[in-house]
């Protein structure tokens, strides 16, 4: 029997395991779990644990692979640590890319506020990574072949990697599905990568619909509003104050002259609950 907590920050949804729930071939397990017909259903499965005042989280993404960081799964682990007083309202969660200092706010019922310091925007091309030769100190506007048409993607990091594809209106659910999925494999992306699709209706918000590696479509993304906020503000179409609007609802984000992109945005503690099966079928 292992015990398990499900959380989401604006729909996008985790599974929450600590460190010794995890079994060591982690993959099919992530899977069976984040089934969303055979599982308890997720986007990822958030496996922690907590040492010396911090959260370390190891993020599994559905479809079994392991990736970097999530701006939402942040959240979502910070605000469950504080709510059991595992650790204080302003912590540490430490991720694969460096630590992230949050502030937990109890905001009524099972719904928290937590801003995050995630970190420095990553813009060079080696760095991102993508494969440029020569490498550049930004990647704007970069054109790409997919789905039979020329799109032109503006690269960035957060600690893992994500491009930006303007557009003057939010796709429909058809091109995000035809486009997002030959975007996370293009060669060009030699990590594969996190596709935001975006619009600006004014320079304080961004819209941005979001497909995830290792996911696929998902409501919200964290570190992909971040990024989708660095991209704007970079290509000189936003203020670095911004709302993002999500499918699932809308985050904060503020990216000061030569400072660390900064988040804030709610997350809601579902359930939990012990699970029962044996393992992957």
């Amino acid at each position: 029997m292992m015990r398990f907590a499900k959380a989401d920050g604006l729909g996008n949804d985790f599974i929450l395991v600590e460190r010794t729930g995890c079994p060591p071939d982690a993959a099919p397990w992530a899977r069976r779990l984040c089934d969303r017909h055979e599982g308890i259903g997720g986007d990822g499965v958030l496996v922690y644990f907590v040492e010396g005042g911090r959260v370390h989280m190891r993020l599994i993404n559905a479809d079994g692979s392991d990736a970097e960081i999530s701006g939402n799964g942040v959240r979502c682990l910070a605000a469950w640590a504080a709510s059991r007083g595992l650790v204080p309202l302003r912590h540490v969660v430490q991720t694969v890319p460096g630590p992230r200092p949050v502030a937990v706010e109890h905001v009524g019922g099972t719904r928290y506020r937590v801003s995050t310091d995630l970190g420095p925007a990553i813009l060079g091309s080696r760095d991102i990574p993508v494969r440029l030769d020569p490498p550049r100190d930004r990647v704007i506007d970069h054109p790409l072949q997919a789905a039979g048409e020329t799109v032109h993607i503006t690269a960035t990091s957060l600690g893992n990697p994500h491009c930006a594809v303007f557009m003057d209106a939010p796709p429909d659910d058809a091109r995000l599905v035809r486009l997002g999925p030959v975007l996370e494999s293009h060669a060009f992306f030699p990590q594969k990568t996190n596709v935001q699709f975006v619009s600006v209706p004014s320079r304080g918000e961004i819209r941005v619909r979001f497909w995830e590696r290792g996911v696929g479509y998902t409501r919200a993304s964290g570190t992909g509003s971040a990024s989708a906020a660095v991209a704007a503000v970079i290509k000189g179409l936003a203020d670095r104050k911004l709302r993002v609007v999500c499918d699932g609802g809308v985050l904060a984000v503020d990216w000061p002259e030569g400072g660390h992109v900064h988040q804030v945005g709610e997350v809601e503690m579902l359930f939990e609950g012990d699970w029962l099966a044996e393992g992957p079928r």
